[in-house]
């Protein structure tokens, strides 16, 4: 997953947790706004989420932060 969209899924994940609390889970949707304006982006979070880690369609936030901030 390249450099920005880490950026992005990080600030999301932080501000998801600061308004919900540490359990709160969401998917790799929660990265982009409610329309599909750059398909390339969506599906490398995809591959990112689903095929490089396997991972269920809700994860926990907190979980997801750590993995990615491991990665850079």
């Amino acid at each position: 997953m390249r450099a920005s969209l880490k950026q992005k899924a990080i600030c999301v994940c932080e501000t998801k947790i600061a308004q919900k609390g540490k359990g709160v889970g969401l998917s790799f949707y929660a990265f982009f706004a409610n329309k599909n304006d750059n398909p390339e982006l969506s599906m490398e979070a995809a591959r990112w989420w689903i095929e490089t880690h396997k991972l269920d369609h809700f994860e926990k936030a907190l979980k997801i932060k750590g993995m990615i901030e491991a990665e850079l």
